[in-house]
């Protein structure tokens, strides 16, 4: 039997070591092992009810919905040649110029973390510009470090670009127009800011030409259809995103239904890109809000709240920066989806809103690009790159987001203090 006093303190610990061994994954076990088993063990101990834990589930039913609907949408793109073609046409477009070549790997990477969320890039672009850069036989780090970057990068160009957004801001997701005019500028200056220093960075290699070319891949009548798929399946988040309603099950719904109309017209079976979905990774967020659903119970979050309440009394402009640095620097010890969904919990808890709440969905947006570590999409591009044989270290990751991440930062923080002072407001 557990000790009431003790109770607490030992679901802390519980927590915090599923976290640390999601991260450091013991023996190559995944994830969500660690995650989900954490969260089981919390309701196996009596440390969290079993109808709290329940409702901790249902609460992240509509980030589940949008997961489902992105990884359908990258999964049929991927299979009827998008990706594929997407590089082809870069590589081809370089005519021989590898910096060339780097600007419009980046200009894609940024185009499909926009429109079909970071794990679309991290995931199933960097593939697709492996091949296609492979067949050039080009030095592919600088553009695989494209796609890991970007991804993170211009997450928070719209409210449909990261899963994150969705757990930071939860009930409380600005309208389509509130979130341009308070991200616009900071997400483009992350985007140059970031495009800048990594082509500083990988000068040398980029200064080569390209020898060989590629031969061209054609986009089929179905890869057509997908494409102007996906542009319905946007047009129908943004305007959810616009009328302030949850994007999780207009996304699915939308994705479900050019699934079915792709699927007949190429007569393919869908239940393959069912497979193909990562159900774990649907485990793992619902393991993560059992978990910060916990600590609210025994009044972490009002730790984390006081904190936030002190930093805003800092006054906006400094408040902005300390925020928006140590949310960027947590995520890369505990990852930024578990920061999250805490750093949602807070901002609700502290009742903060304005320039702080920006200046907390910018560092976890952009933080992950300081470390392997640093978010979901991060880890999975990782994986991507190990199943070809091809191997980031954490020093070698490290170099690049040492210098890559806090200058893009502090940009894009410094970006949301400028407008405030123009707009006015809070």
């Amino acid at each position: 039997m557990i000790f009431p006093v003790y109770a607490p303190f030992l679901l802390l610990f519980l927590v915090a070591a599923s976290v640390v061994l999601m991260l450091v994954r013991p023996r190559g076990i995944a994830e969500v092992y660690w995650i989900g088993g954490g969260a089981l063990l919390l309701i196996a101990l009596g440390l969290v009810p079993l109808r709290l834990a329940g409702q901790a589930v249902a609460d992240g039913t509509d980030v589940y919905l949008f997961l489902i609907g992105m990884m359908l949408l990258s999964e049929l793109a991927r299979e009827h040649g998008v990706f594929d073609w997407l590089s082809a046409v870069a590589v081809r477009r370089a005519d021989g110029s590898r910096a060339r070549l780097f600007t419009l790997v980046y200009g894609a990477g940024t185009v499909v973390t926009i429109l079909m969320s970071n794990d679309a890039t991290a995931v199933v672009l960097t593939p697709a510009i492996l091949k296609a850069v492979r067949r050039a036989d080009v030095e592919p780090l600088p553009y695989l470090f494209v796609c890991a970057l970007i991804a993170n990068a211009a997450s928070f160009v719209l409210p449909i670009s990261n899963p994150a957004n969705l757990v930071v801001f939860h009930n409380a997701m600005p309208q389509l127009g509130a979130w341009m005019a308070a991200f616009g500028v900071p997400s483009v200056l992350s985007i140059a800011a970031t495009y800048g220093v990594l082509r500083w960075l990988f000068r040398r290699e980029l200064a080569a030409p390209i020898v060989h070319q590629v031969e061209a891949v054609p986009l089929r009548g179905d890869g057509k259809l997908v494409l102007a798929g996906l542009a319905l399946v946007v047009a129908v988040m943004l305007t959810a995103s616009a009328l302030r309603q949850d994007l999780g099950l207009p996304a699915c719904v939308a994705a479900l239904a050019i699934t079915a109309v792709v699927s007949v017209r190429a007569r393919s079976n869908p239940v393959k890109l069912a497979r193909e979905i990562s159900w774990r990774t649907l485990a793992l967020v619902a393991g993560l809000f059992v978990m910060v659903r916990a600590m609210e119970s025994v009044g972490a979050l009002r730790v984390t709240a006081e904190w936030l309440a002190s930093v805003e009394r800092m006054g906006p402009a400094a408040g902005a920066l300390v925020s928006g640095f140590v949310v960027g620097v947590g995520d890369d010890l505990i990852n930024n989806l578990p920061l999250g969904l805490i750093a949602g919990g807070t901002l609700r808890a502290a009742h903060v809103s304005g320039l702080i709440a920006r200046a907390v969905l910018i560092g976890v947006d952009l933080g992950p690009n300081l470390s392997v570590t640093g978010s979901l999409a991060t880890i999975l591009w990782l994986l991507a790159l190990r199943k070809e044989r091809l191997h980031v270290g954490f020093r070698s990751f490290l170099k690049v987001g040492v210098v890559a991440m806090p200058v893009a930062l502090l940009v894009s923080l410094g970006g949301a203090i400028l407008m405030r002072m123009l707009v006015g407001g809070r």
